[in-house]
């Protein structure tokens, strides 16, 4: 059975502390959710495809990003545009239904918004190593069994992906078929779900022994970590300009909203 080692993002990006990374998704997504209209969320989103490409993750940042972003856009802009109570100017009469241009720029925030968190969450997933992420986690005071947890949870889908792929070839090695048309393959790969449920309980088992013989289980000591997480400048910048961001944010959209600021957009979702 080959040996699965983890595929380590060594760009800028990938550096940067996992603890930055999770302070950049709560700051980036609630300043979007914050602002009163879909600009901000905009500008955001054009500045995670620039992150994606510093993180040599475009092409797949790209597809989860259209992939999401076009249906759920689709779908909001229907249901907002024509259905909305707010709405009140006309854009386009189709005859059975309206589309108004509030429901429009509420649709845009919305979808805005959920790419945001979805893009920044999408970068840190794939530019963190689960187990760094974990021992930053507990370096900051999280509960060593509650980090296993995050840890077993965030894992259990990609090695289950890994497990069934060699099970898959050592079926196929048996002249197991799993080509052909789209019931074919639903057949072909029946047979593989037992021994990957089967495999995967043994493995929690397992696992569960040895970190109880290694004395997990053990209260009123510090379990160390196999993983070195650094903590540097950039960490320390990148924090301070995320908080600062989303303070600045928080207050101008205040403002806006109580009408100190003129809003850039004006419309009647807010």
């Amino acid at each position: 059975m080959p040996h699965h080692m983890p595929a380590m993002n060594t760009t800028v990006i990938g550096r940067l502390n996992p603890i930055t990374k999770i302070v950049a998704v709560f700051s980036l997504g609630l300043s979007a959710l914050a602002w009163p209209d879909f600009t901000l969320g905009l500008i955001v989103v054009a500045l995670l495809f620039v992150v994606s490409f510093m993180a040599h993750i475009q092409k797949d940042f790209a597809k989860i990003m259209f992939g999401f972003g076009i249906p759920v856009t689709v779908m909001l802009m229907f249901i907002q545009g024509m259905y909305s109570p707010k709405n009140k100017t006309v854009l386009l009469d189709l005859g059975f239904s309206q589309l108004c241009l509030e429901g429009v720029l509420y649709a845009a925030k919305v979808v805005v918004s959920l790419l945001v968190f979805l893009g920044s969450f999408y970068i840190m997933n794939k530019t963190t190593y689960v187990g760094s992420m974990v021992a930053a986690l507990t370096a900051v005071g999280l509960n060593a069994k509650v980090g296993y947890l995050v840890l077993a949870s965030l894992n259990v889908v990609p090695q289950m992906q890994r497990r069934m792929a060699v099970i898959q070839e050592a079926q196929s090695a048996r002249g197991l078929d799993a080509t052909g048309g789209m019931l074919s393959r639903i057949k072909a790969y029946i047979p593989l779900l037992g021994p990957v449920v089967l495999s995967s309980l043994t493995d929690a088992q397992e696992r569960g022994m040895t970190l109880e013989t290694r004395g997990f289980g053990i209260t009123g000591v510090r379990q160390t970590s196999y993983v070195k997480v650094d903590w540097n400048t950039m960490d320390t910048v990148a924090n301070w300009v995320l908080g600062i961001v989303l303070l600045a944010v928080v207050v101008v959209s205040i403002l806006m909203r109580i009408g100190v600021i003129p809003m850039l957009i004006t419309w009647g979702g807010v």
